[in-house]
């Protein structure tokens, strides 16, 4: 699974409900009390620089709070080192939104920022969650410099940092949640993370985004299989089974795929990205077979891709 923390966070934080049912456990009362969480959306795109996609995702929300509307940012951060330096790019992701804001409301005040940063690290970061921490300000011009620093404080959340019986939402956003926290803390077999009562409750899309997650880890097979035989109901036992082994199967087909594509890639340099998508396309394993002898033989990627 590409980006499987990515797929993860997204598919189950991408629903208001799942995000509003963590952030009212997290976000100052206040704040929370204020919040209209009930006309909260999901909007779509993103604002994150290409060189961060593989260690971070974001999810814009609007909403409405003392009758004023307000975007919360949620930056997903899955890098195993802290980055201090993190509020410098969410001050460039949040003038991207608000840009995009004035292409669409021309003339609108700009909406106030919430920005949060979920932290999904194996140890909490030593990091002051504001912009001006990053400043070096002279200690005699502080004073006078002051209303020249931008500055902004962001919500951090650590993962490290909550116990797996305190995170807070609906049963999607908690075992996601608890899920993401023990694989940096390499508990993934831990009980937190099969709660059966919880895991019934969950949509059948993300049981199994969670169990393939869990599947391409570091872990024990026979304790993945064992874990799931200790499940009490019939019906959950049975459906983790099947997908258990279907997951195997989409692995097994996927590592001759990779295989294929990686003879390509030593013989001939750059694999062309559309001949990747269609490789990754062919389930059938005889055919697999046909092509990974394929991908030894022919004199060129356009004699393979005319096989394919």
């Amino acid at each position: 699974m590409h980006q499987p923390h990515d797929k993860l966070f997204k598919a189950g934080f991408s629903d208001p409900e799942t995000t509003a049912g963590f952030l009212r456990s997290q976000l100052p009362s206040a704040l929370t009390a204020a919040i209209d969480w009930s006309s909260l959306r999901c909007e779509p795109g993103s604002f994150i620089d290409s060189q961060f996609r593989q260690s971070e995702s974001d999810l814009l929300f609007y909403t409405w709070a003392g009758g004023q509307a307000v975007a919360i940012y949620l930056l997903f951060e899955h890098q195993t080192t802290e980055d201090r330096c993190i509020a410098l790019r969410l001050l460039r992701y949040m003038v991207r939104i608000w840009e995009t804001h004035l292409k669409q409301e021309t003339g609108a005040p700009l909406p106030v920022i919430v920005p949060v940063v979920l932290a999904q690290n194996a140890r909490p970061w030593l990091i002051k969650p504001d912009l001006a921490s990053l400043l070096e300000i002279p200690s005699a011009l502080e004073v006078a410099l002051r209303p020249f620093v931008p500055d902004f404080a962001f919500h951090l959340i650590q993962l490290a940092e909550i116990p797996f019986e305190a995170i807070a939402g609906t049963p999607a956003g908690i075992m996601i949640l608890r899920t993401l926290k023990a694989e940096r803390s390499g508990e993934l077999m831990a009980d937190p993370v099969w709660d059966e009562p919880l895991l019934d409750r969950l949509p059948r899309l993300i049981f199994e985004m969670l169990l393939r997650y869990i599947l391409r880890a570091d872990i024990d097979k026979t304790d993945f299989d064992n874990k799931i035989k200790l499940f009490k109901k019939a019906e959950t036992r049975t459906t983790a089974m099947s997908l258990a082994e279907q997951l195997r199967q989409e692995g097994h087909l996927a590592g001759r795929q990779e295989a294929v594509l990686s003879n390509l890639q030593i013989r001939f340099g750059q694999v062309p990205q559309g001949l990747v998508e269609a490789m990754r396309l062919v389930a059938d394993p005889t055919r697999l077979e046909s092509l990974q002898r394929t991908s030894f033989t022919c004199a060129s990627i356009e004699e393979f891709a005319a096989a394919l």
